[in-house]
């Protein structure tokens, strides 16, 4: 698992460790809000590319901080 080297923050995004799941591994996602656990309810693009959205949660140490989001949807 990974170290994170910060913690997440809501408007961050975050890349998904690809050990921790092998469908959304290697995801990004932008962090919407941070548990004790970990990160609840991650908006990260579904990895068959029709557009969609998955609400993902993700516990701490199976994620990198990649940096904040530009733009955030309310």
């Amino acid at each position: 698992m990974l170290q994170d080297v910060r913690a997440a923050e809501p408007g961050d995004v975050i890349q998904i460790d690809p050990e921790h799941d092998p469908v959304f591994g290697g995801c990004f996602a932008i962090v919407e809000e941070v548990k004790l656990w970990g990160v609840n309810l991650c908006g990260c693009p579904i990895p068959s590319g029709d557009g969609r959205v998955a609400y993902y949660r993700v516990p701490h140490g199976a994620y990198a901080v990649i940096g904040r989001a530009a733009w955030v949807e309310e």
